[in-house]
């Protein structure tokens, strides 16, 4: 079995806030360089709801899968199945808490074992992607408060 990321982080905002920043504001702090479509979205949406999707919208109209939506419990828990730029069969999972005190963000992303011999290397790649896009997150709490 290959061992979930974990990521602790404090943000400066309510967990209100920071579940708001992350499911329903994505577009205004996601790099371009982590799309499917290589460009700023003109939309990242959450459907709010457990299997709800999770797709992009570009300017031109097109959309693109990433994910679905397993729980929606705001402004304490999401979870969702995560799958950008793959085939959703080699989808993994994430659950991302938000809690009090500070607010603290704690990120499991599991699954990695259903990927078979590819799993450590793209779980390796999601830790850099995470150590890309978490900064720009924190920095979104702050900024779009």
């Amino acid at each position: 079995m290959t061992e979930p990321l974990r990521i602790d982080l404090t943000v400066r905002c309510s967990p209100v806030h920071a579940f708001e920043v992350w499911a329903r504001r994505t577009a205004l702090w996601w790099p371009s360089d982590h799309t499917v479509a290589g460009e700023r979205p003109e939309a990242i949406t959450f459907e709010p709801r457990a299997g709800g999707r999770i797709f992009e919208r570009t300017g031109a109209g097109a959309e693109h899968d990433w994910g679905e939506v397993l729980a929606w419990e705001p402004p304490r828990r999401l979870v969702y199945l995560w799958h950008i730029r793959a085939d959703r069969g080699d989808a993994t999972e994430v659950e991302i808490t938000f809690e009090a005190a500070g607010t603290r963000v704690r990120i499991e992303h599991r699954g990695w074992e259903r990927l078979g011999a590819a799993a450590q290397e793209r779980r390796d790649a999601n830790r850099r992607g995470w150590g890309g896009v978490l900064p720009l997150y924190e920095r979104a709490c702050v900024e779009l408060a």
